[in-house]
């Protein structure tokens, strides 16, 4: 196993945006909304965004989101994010 020892100054700087994990993320965000069935305006409410980004996030927009803004997202929504960093094989 080889171990990194790079440094970042923030978490988010060793994660970086795939359109993989941002669908992830939205998927998880888009579920949510329904299993809740909350309103976009509820939902906009909930996430501290505008109606038009909810929008833009059901309609699958993943360039116009960024992985630590859909966790923010999440997380306001009382959902727990956990992060896993594994060796690449």
């Amino acid at each position: 196993m080889t171990e990194s020892n790079q440094a970042f100054s923030s978490v988010w700087d060793a994660l970086e945006d795939s359109p993989a994990e941002a669908e992830n993320l939205m998927t998880a965000i888009r579920d949510f909304i329904e299993v809740r069935q909350l309103s976009q305006a509820d939902a906009a409410q909930l996430f501290n965004v505008t109606q038009p980004r909810i929008s833009e996030l059901q309609r699958g927009k993943i360039d116009l989101f960024s992985v630590d803004r859909l966790i923010n997202m999440l997380t306001q929504g009382g959902m727990h994010v956990e992060v896993s960093v594994k060796t690449a094989a």
